[in-house]
């Protein structure tokens, strides 16, 4: 354990006890314990308001143009006891660190220094119930593509009128790929988007317009000067004023920084526009993905400016993007550029309240009036205008002459300056902020070692490209980092065949972003994979049974093999932190994550047992979060809705018209024997996905002649129960969370086997190695362990002293659970629970003292005094001496929880109880070790010996194994399936008696959770 400094680095401040200090290129404790911080991206879903999916058009241009609406709701509902649920599950899953997703939208919608006040306190109030559950925290200002209105998510609408731009025809002119308006405006079907193509949008003309005018508009558009600066600087200072005052909010909560929140990320996966480009003429040698009708950059300025273009279309199958012929865009005159009449005579803006230069004329491609282009012969003036560093304005406001041509550096030249304003910011908010550096993706970072000043992090981002693209595992793959960063000399030496070959390459290129913080930012400084993940809905969305008939419903192996590649890849001597994304509480089978029907929740209300095979959830899905800030959840609002025919003629699942007043949302459910949707993985060929399929309105006949019987939805919420929208009367109304824990955390999960895996979370000395091994529920740790390691505070041989810091390694019951643990949602009989008793309230919490459980349980349980620092009871404790291996007993034993552990929940909240009898394990250790199991918290507690200052290190290793092998549904990714019932009364193995611990957390005298 290396030493950790008791001041700070940053401020020279004595540090409390919770800190999280960064050294060698580790997190670590106040003890010198190297953290693990593993995790997920609190969420996907808050890239839009709620009931707000990305597939909505109703409304959409109208409530923008209007300055939009509250992002309350996002991520949690905090007025209905569901943040607490969705919390336990997260934590259950061994998560411990959040990535907290909120956008400038979120902030600053209704207009330029019209901020969401009313938003913020919402946020720090989420930020408060995240911390009692022992998260650490940071903050991620999120964007994909710039905007929801360019086809992504981030900055509010008014940043593109700011920019001289006219949204409303971003799509005819091929300028982005909204998903509401796809293929075409005047004939939307959003369900037809193909897999990833918004990714595209990186490289269409408005992303690529307005990230340039973002990062360097004074060297390359020094004419668009807007409030008396230019572009550059306002939307910078905008953005960055905005997160400064959330970050002012949470500063002000008084208990939120450094215990809870650690840091801030910079902009999430940042556009680097046009910069850097060596010939507009030209697609860019490094644009990898091409996807769909793909025009050069000077054809995406022509099209933005109404000439019709015939440009290259590309599809994108296993072996990568390949051309696919030509199609032809026709904008019909539309322009992307804004009507001078919006703005008076003097430039001023009464909507939006700015005043914009003479210099600046609406009406005129901004890259026109900076002579990159001659818009009469539609050719480039300057074809290499972005690739070099062009000087600023001087003092006499005359553009000085190039020189000397430098080409553009885009991290060095223009991340880097901004990084500096938005963290000189942030610092003032929070001074001890850990700042997670994340340049655009696979880029290396700058160097920054001198002004992280010990307190940074690499937040890199990495998928598995080919999954993401074709959702579907493969037997082979490519290394494509390696690729990039030119390892190979050609595509083919990238291949990888096998499983083997692909999980080693995975890990390799994880291998690589962890040397480059550690080369790059400094030995100091850890890394952190800020997004992975897996699509869900690989193979037609076979998973949610809407392929051969339904039988594969449920069965998410394909995607436990792709997403435990992943993780696996973390693993290893890399042993690196993550946050997976993502967790989306109102994630749908139909949708999606609700935006471009990007699909990676690892969690779906679709996928709850009790929603299965009738049940589907809607857009405002209880658990997850409702209309507004308060209690209510889903408007009863009519809809009409359509069938519509694939090109397999098959009949399919009702769609939208958007002929109605009302928004589409999720439409009423049908009998799944006919539940299936072309969507991501459309069979449809390049020629007709620009035409819209032919549409029968609910209420006419069919295509089988039948006449639709399809009914609005409704969802409500009880004190006792979670409903869910009805498509049959014979399904029970209510959703009840299981008691049995190992249900619970099962339930509603997708691939829970690859990312609930055992690890290290607080480790004495270094991993040599983490492996674990899925198919067998056998997980292995070795350590190295010198004489620096040597807990400071603590004299003696052992590594822990007292027993308060050893390692601790989370085991999850997901994998280890007894067998009678694996049979239903109730508390197996065996467990010692008898039918006749009450499991009181406080039982739910995740420390308890055991007087107060024994008062509510009839146990035969050893006790574990936390405060005393002698040995703990023989039941408790094993020790590895003359035998190395050691069964679990299945006396049930209840203990608090070691006040060390760095991430515990708060006393208050809510958590199924797990008594050790739950487990079945055997464990290996080395020799002289010993360890302990803490059931609730899923942790065992590894002690070992410390050598002495002169001694040479010791490696220690510990295996554990599920004593009757690997849970079979867990290993092959049908873990969430509903239970065989009657398996489950034959075996008369679970308790059919007693009411569910959120029946008795949420009673009719109100829920006592909050």
């Amino acid at each position: 354990m290396p030493r950790v400094p008791s001041t700070s680095p940053a401020t020279n401040n004595p540090v409390p006890p919770y800190y999280v200090h960064v050294a060698q290129s580790n997190f670590l404790d106040s003890n010198g314990r190297v953290l693990i911080l593993r995790g997920v991206n609190l969420s996907g879903s808050d890239k839009a308001p709620v009931d707000k999916p990305s597939q909505q058009l109703d409304d959409f241009w109208e409530t923008a143009e209007n300055g939009g609406e509250s992002f309350i709701g996002r991520p949690l509902n905090l007025e209905d006891g569901s943040a607490d649920v969705h919390l336990a599950r997260l934590r259950g899953w061994g998560f411990n660190v959040i990535r907290y997703c909120v956008t400038w939208e979120a902030l600053e919608h209704a207009g330029p220094r019209k901020y969401d006040f009313e938003f913020m306190d919402y946020t720090v109030r989420v930020l408060r119930k995240v911390k009692e559950y022992g998260f650490k925290v940071f903050m991620d200002p999120h964007q994909d593509v710039w905007s929801r209105y360019s086809g992504g998510s981030g900055a509010p609408y008014w940043t593109l009128p700011a920019c001289g731009l006219n949204p409303r025809n971003f799509t005819s002119t091929l300028a982005c790929i909204l998903h509401s308006e796809y293929p075409l405006p005047t004939s939307p079907a959003p369900e037809t988007l193909p897999a990833m193509i918004w990714s595209t949008n990186y490289t269409r003309l408005v992303s690529q317009t307005v990230w340039t005018l973002f990062f360097a508009g004074r060297q390359f558009a020094p004419r668009a000067i807007i409030d008396g600066v230019n572009i550059q600087d306002w939307l910078q200072s905008h953005f960055i004023d905005a997160f400064g005052l959330l970050a002012d909010k949470i500063r002000d909560a008084g208990d939120l920084l450094d215990e809870c929140i650690i840091g801030w990320d910079s902009i999430n996966e940042p556009g680097e526009g046009f910069l850097g480009l060596e010939n507009l003429n030209e697609l860019p040698k490094h644009q990898a993905l091409k996807k769909g009708p793909t025009p050069t950059p000077i054809q995406s300025i022509r099209l933005g400016s109404g000439i019709p273009q015939t440009v290259d279309n590309w599809t994108f199958g296993p072996l990568g993007p390949a051309k696919d012929g030509t199609v032809t865009i026709d904008p019909a005159g539309r322009t992307i550029w804004a009507d001078p009449s919006i703005e008076s005579s003097d430039g001023t803006n009464t909507k939006w309240g700015w005043k914009r230069d003479p210099g600046w004329k609406l009406g005129e491609c901004i890259w026109a009036l900076h002579s990159v282009w001659d818009p009469r012969t539609g050719e480039a003036i300057t074809s290499d205008y972005f690739a070099y560093v062009r000087p600023e304005k001087g003092a006499a406001g005359r553009r000085a002459s190039i020189s000397s041509k430098r080409m553009v550096n885009f991290v060095e030249d223009y991340w880097k300056p901004h990084w500096r304003r938005y963290s000189g910011r942030i610092k003032r908010a929070h001074p001890e902020a850990i700042h997670f550096i994340q340049p655009p993706v696979f880029v290396p970072p700058p160097p920054l070692d001198g002004e992280l000043m010990g307190r940074g992090a690499y937040s890199a981002h990495y998928y598995d490209g080919l999954t993401l693209m074709t959702r579907h595992w493969n037997w082979f793959n490519a290394d494509a980092l390696g690729l990039l960063r030119g390892r190979y000399r050609t595509v083919l030496g990238s291949v990888k065949i096998g499983t083997p070959a692909i999980r080693a390459s995975l890990r390799d290129q994880l291998g690589i972003l962890k040397s480059d913080a550690h080369d790059i930012l400094g030995p100091s400084y850890p890394t952190l994979i800020g997004e992975i993940g897996t699509p869900m809905d690989m193979d037609g969305k076979k998973a949610y049974g809407w392929t051969d008939g339904g039988k594969f419903k449920g069965d998410y192996s394909q995607q436990q093999k792709a997403l435990d590649a992943s993780l696996n890849a973390a693993d290893g001597v890399n042993a690196l932190s993550y946050t997976m994304w993502t967790y989306c509480p109102d994630s749908t089978h139909q949708w999606g994550d609700g935006w471009n029907l990007e699909d990676l929740s690892i969690w779906s209300p679709s996928d709850l047992r009790q929603a299965v095979p009738h049940l589907k959830p809607s857009r405002s899905y209880v658990m997850g979060v409702g209309t507004s800030s308060s209690a209510a959840l889903i408007n009863n609002r009519s809809r009409t809705t359509s069938l519509s025919s694939g090109p397999d003629a098959d009949e399919r699942v009702p769609q939208p018209t958007h002929t109605t007043t009302h928004p589409p949302g999720v439409f009423p459910h049908t009998n799944p024997s006919v539940e299936s949707l072309d969507s991501t993985n459309s069979a449809l060929t390049v020629s007709n996905e620009y035409q819209l399929r032919s549409r029968v309105r609910s209420g006419d006949a069919s295509p089988t002649g039948k006449p639709s019987t399809l009914k609005p939805t409704t969802v409500t919420f009880q004190q006792s129960s979670v409903s869910f929208p009805e498509s049959r009367q014979d399904v029970e109304d209510g959703y009840t969370p299981p008691q049995n824990p190992w249900a619970f955390f099962t339930d509603g999960t997708r691939a829970v086997g690859a990312f609930a895996r055992p690890y290290p979370q607080a480790l004495v000395g270094s991993s040599k190695t983490i492996d674990f091994n899925l198919e067998k529920a056998t997980f292995k740790l070795v350590v190295t362990v010198t004489a620096h390691d040597r807990c400071p505070h603590v004299k003696g041989a052992d590594a822990g002293g007292d027993k308060k810091f050893g390692t601790e390694i989370y085991l999850p019951l997901v994998h280890f659970a007894a067998e009678a643990w694996t049979k239903g949602d109730e508390i197996p009989i065996a467990a010692g629970v008898s039918t006749d008793d009450k499991i009181p309230v406080d039982a739910m919490h995740s420390s308890l003292s055991v007087d107060e459980l024994q008062s509510g349980l009839r146990t035969r349980a050893s006790t574990l005094d936390s405060t005393d620092s002698g040995p703990i009871g023989r039941q408790d404790e094993h020790r590895a001496s003359g035998s190395s291996s050691t069964v679990m007993s299945s006396t049930l034993t209840l203990s608090k929880s070691y006040p060390s552990t760095p991430f515990l929940a708060a006393p208050s909240c809510f958590s199924p109880i797990i008594p050790s009898s739950a487990y079945d394990i055997t464990v290996e250790a080395s020799q002289g070790t010993t360890w302990s199991l803490d059931s609730q918290n899923q942790t065992i507690k590894w002690f070992y010996t410390v050598p002495e200052p002169g001694e040479s290190a010791k490696e220690y290793s510990i295996v554990i194994k599920r004593k009757d092998g690997a849970i079979k549904c867990v290993a092959n990714g049908t873990s969430s399936k509903p239970f065989d019932k009657k398996t489950v009364q034959q075996d008369g193995e679970v308790e059919q008696g007693g009411g569910s611990w959120w029946g008795q957390c949420c009673n009719d005298s109100g829920c006592v959770l909050m």
